[in-house]
């Protein structure tokens, strides 16, 4: 029989998860090792997705007074009797996260960030009436949670200076320093980035930072989060005792994400462990520090759907719930090294690569080396070691994430394609006249300057079907045609066949792999004779269509072969 316990698709709150019975991966190793060796402030870098805000969650749950202590009943942190005594339930907590902070404009952004500290301080509401703090403290609260015309009405400088003013408010009302917990942290940059207000919103950020984190004599420690180590200099300028964990640093490494043993027990508590390898293949291969990690939110979403569907095929769970902007913008940029380099890594291969783990967003673009920095920092591309000289080793983690790069690859075609279309004009005319010699040229020029994803490690016949889908998407963009493929015809199925505007004349294209370059000739001699022995041309004949042209083609690499048969059928 099945679990009973439900999974937490989508839910961050560790509360929720542990009151309502849902299953829950222990991680509270991470209070133990951030209690054993913490900084007064703590950078976690993680890609999204990988469990941050829910170990925030659980954060604020230890330390927060008041906690309910028996959400922590039998998990790891349980054992550590020493460090429960003295920190679970102790603390004041202030919990942000900012992953909501964006808008087109500058002051979009900042009402929201308004709006957020405003909400948190509005947790503390006793502060009001509070008999530890002055009339003067009451009031510099009150500018906290002030509103006009039913909006917050907080100024820049009481934003400013709004999370040291709650720590300092915290602390009089408790006699207890303050634990400041910021989620997402860097999503205000990336998007004031995006929509050319960045200064402003770095300006803003240091000096919110900066009095909460730096000049803060209130302050226990603070943990952050987000997926990029924006340079110190930015926003984290004079902070001492800065302690970054990124996604190279071995200290809590298994902390964010499943590991195998974790991914192991889940599927056999599920009765799944039939679909370890699969799980392995399209959602493992991520390494932090020293641990091999698979993505939470894959891992999840596959276990429920597998529940649901024993059926189901795998689907691409992190990279839907993602624009997968910088990718394509990677792919668009790529010059022909880089466009060699993406294949290789398409092949599996990894490249070796000078990486920058602290950038400022304004200096992404700037190199497309730095690109390569974001990519692994935020998920799209892993490391699997160094070399001597301090490169890092990339690949990419897993089938999952291989998906997007080769979607995004052919999007990139597409246009390019769309943007030269005197000559895909002319490739059409060649296709109807019969002109191998010009077909063949196009095909090896087109496949000369694209990124290739077709010589991979992938088995023959995907191969194959990479190079259908390539020139297949080269022929349905001529609207006077009817293009079909895997068409049932004769006694097998074709890849290709093209019904013309002429209702005498229509084509039959067939397509092979070769192993290697010298066998592009008899790759395409098979793919003639198929068409001939399985008699693909009844299809054809059948809508009234005698005059027929065959196209054996093969590939191998960036080449192919192009033969003709002209046809005159009964």
């Amino acid at each position: 029989m099945a679990i009973a316990l439900k999974l937490p698709v989508g839910i961050e709150d560790f509360g929720e998860i542990r009151r309502q019975g849902f299953y829950y991966i222990d991680k509270t190793r991470l209070i133990e090792q951030l209690l054993d060796s913490w900084g007064k402030v703590n950078l976690f870098t993680r890609p999204r997705r990988f469990g941050k805000t829910l170990n925030m969650s659980m954060l604020r749950y230890f330390f927060e007074i008041g906690t309910d202590k028996t959400l922590f009943d039998e998990l790891h942190i349980s054992q550590r009797r020493d460090l429960c005594d003295e920190y679970m339930g102790r603390f004041p907590v202030v919990s942000l996260t900012l992953k909501g902070v964006d808008g087109l404009t500058f002051e979009k952004a900042k009402s929201k960030l308004v709006k957020l500290v405003a909400h948190e301080a509005e947790q503390f509401d006793f502060l009001k009436n509070s008999d530890k703090l002055t009339d003067n403290e009451k009031q510099r609260y009150g500018a906290l949670i002030r509103m006009q015309d039913g909006k917050y009405a907080m100024d820049e400088d009481t934003l400013e200076s709004g999370l040291q003013t709650l720590s300092e408010l915290l602390y009089r009302h408790y006699g207890q320093k303050v634990i400041i917990l910021i989620d997402e942290y860097d999503v205000p940059l990336d998007k004031a980035y995006q929509n050319g207000y960045y200064r402003e919103m770095v300006s803003m950020i240091r000096s919110l930072f900066g009095e909460a984190l730096k000049t803060n004599e209130f302050l226990q420690f603070a943990v952050l989060t987000g997926c990029l180590r924006v340079s110190k200099e930015s926003i984290f300028t004079g902070l001492n005792n800065f302690k970054i964990f990124s996604i190279t640093d071995a200290r809590c490494d298994e902390q964010f994400g499943f590991t195998q043993d974790e991914v192991e027990k889940m599927l056999k508590d599920y009765q799944l462990e039939a679909y370890l390898a699969e799980m392995k293949e399209w959602y493992d291969g991520y390494h932090f520090g020293d641990a091999d990690i698979y993505c939470p939110w894959d891992v999840i979403n596959r276990v429920d759907d597998l529940c649901d569907t024993p059926e189901a095929e795998p689907k691409c769970y992190w990279i839907n719930s993602s624009g997968n902007a910088l990718v394509k913008r990677f792919v668009s940029i790529a010059n022909r090294t880089t466009q060699d380099e993406i294949e290789r890594l398409i092949a599996g291969e990894p490249i070796e690569k000078a990486v920058r783990l602290d950038l400022t967003y304004d200096e992404i673009d700037k190199s497309i080396d730095n690109i390569w920095s974001v990519l692994l920092t935020t998920g799209y591309l892993t490391q699997v070691g160094m070399t001597k000289q301090g490169d890092y080793k990339l690949v990419i983690p897993n089938k999952e994430v291989r998906t997007v790069y080769i979607s995004q690859i052919q999007e990139w075609f597409k246009q390019k394609i769309a943007d030269n279309a005197e000559q895909m004009i002319s490739f059409w005319k060649a296709i109807e006249d019969g002109n191998a010699e010009v077909i063949e040229q196009y095909l090896n020029r087109t496949l000369s300057n694209t990124i290739s994803v077709f010589d991979t490690k992938a088995p023959e016949m995907e191969k194959e079907n990479a190079y259908h889908t390539f020139l297949a998407g080269l022929l349905t963009g001529n609207t006077d045609w009817v293009v079909k493929s895997n068409v049932e015809a004769g006694e097998g199925f074709a890849d290709i066949i093209i019904k013309l505007q002429n209702p005498d004349d229509g084509i039959i294209l067939e397509l092979k792999y070769a192993k290697e370059a010298s066998g592009l000739d008899k790759g395409c001699e098979r793919a003639i004779k198929q068409i001939q022995d399985r008699r693909y041309s009844e299809y054809l004949k059948n809508d009234g269509r005698h005059n027929m042209i065959f196209y054996g083609i093969a590939f191998y690499k960036k080449r192919c072969k192009v033969v003709v048969e002209k046809r005159e059928e009964a």
